[in-house]
Formats: C-alpha cells, structure tokens, sequence
C-alpha cells in the first residue's frame, strides 16, 4: 500500500446530479475499488427528492406532493434534498485509513462546525441527534453507509435551499424539526463555492495531508 494513497482525499464535483443514478455509481465505485483506489469526497446537488433511510418510517412522509421518495441503503430516517443543498458522499476504505464509522461520523460532524464558525455561525453538533444544529435549528444531516469496511453516502449541508419540503416530512424522525440553511445569516456563497471552502476542513479533520481536486 502506498502511503500517498492513505493520506490523499480526491475531491470531486459533480454538479447538480440524479440521486438514483449516483448511489448507483457509488455503490459500484465501493464494490469495485481496490488497495489503490483513492478515498473520494463528491460534492454536489440533486433535484428535489425525498430519501428514506433504513431506519425510515412512513408515517414520517407527510405530503410528498410532487417530489419523489427514494428507499435508500443509509443510515437514519426521511430527509429532503435539493437545489442549494450542498452534499457530501464519504467514499473512503475505513480499514485502509485505519478509522471507525463512529470517529467518522464525529469527524465529519466536526469539519461542519469547524466550517461554519470560520463563516461566523455558532454551530454545533449534538450526542443524542447526528447532524449541526444552530440554536436548536438543523443547518446540516447525515447519512452514512458502511459496508466491507468501506464507506458510501455522507452530508447534506443547507447553502440557500428552499427549505418548504422539510414541511412535507418529520426530518430525520423528529417532528417539527426546524431547519434552517447559511444564507439565512447574511452568506452568500454558491453551492460549489461552499464545497470549495468546506472539503479543506474535511480533509484535515479526517487526518489527509494531501487534496486531488478533480472538477
């Protein structure tokens, strides 16, 4: 095993991308890798579209209305995704990096946080409910999947989403979660601009020495 290869994370963005179609593509990337394939962080935006975790219940489907619900092989309950959400997939062989699901979990909890203080936005994580919460308010969720020791699925960051599907679910289970999103406190940046500036974060709190950026 190289050791460039433990300490590289290759970044990548995809745009604004199908959910059905990249969890198909991630599950085969996580099938098919190898000793050298490199860790992956994809970061994107999918067309709105509800996903129900493993541990989803219906009852938390509210009124989908005209947005699709997608069962999905992550971690948690119902959440919504779309346009001005920033996500996330964690594509990383968790035996080679030599690093737990649970310290995975914390150390992506953490580069959210870590992200949102340098963008003056007192966020936090929370023990008894994974994701960043500001004052209550969910700003970011997660969803992982681990399996033969390799990860898929990840974050979802709210950038400037259009937060009226949360109202059609109980997010993440939990009813009348409140949500909120970064540019309700004054950011501006784009999509792709807060993946540019959150991936650094993410690589240093997951131990990568070296970024491949691949756009």
């Amino acid at each position: 095993m190289s050791q460039s290869i433990a300490d590289t994370l290759q970044v990548r963005w995809l745009g604004r991308v199908d959910y059905q179609t990249t969890w198909q593509q991630m599950r085969d990337y996580t099938d098919n890798r190898d000793q050298n394939s490199p860790d992956q962080l994809w970061l994107l935006e999918h067309h709105p579209v509800f996903t129900q975790g493993q541990a989803g219940k219906a009852e938390h489907v509210l009124a989908a209305g005209d947005i699709p619900v997608v069962q999905t092989d992550r971690g948690g309950q119902v959440t919504y995704h779309g346009p001005g959400q920033l996500i996330g997939y964690f594509l990383i062989d968790l035996k080679r990096k030599n690093i737990g699901i649970r310290p995975l979990v914390t150390g992506i909890e953490q580069s959210l946080v870590e992200y949102l203080n340098q963008q003056g936005i007192n966020a936090a994580a929370d023990p008894n409910a994974p994701g960043v919460y500001i004052d209550g308010s969910k700003i970011a969720s997660l969803g992982l999947r681990v399996r033969k020791f390799r990860s898929y699925h990840g974050l979802g960051l709210n950038v400037n989403t259009d937060l009226e599907p949360f109202l059609r679910i109980n997010p993440c289970g939990y009813q009348g979660m409140q949500m909120t999103r970064m540019s309700d406190f004054g950011l501006t940046q784009s999509v792709e601009q807060a993946g540019t500036e959150l991936a650094p974060v993410i690589a240093k709190l997951l131990d990568y020495t070296h970024i491949q950026w691949d756009k």
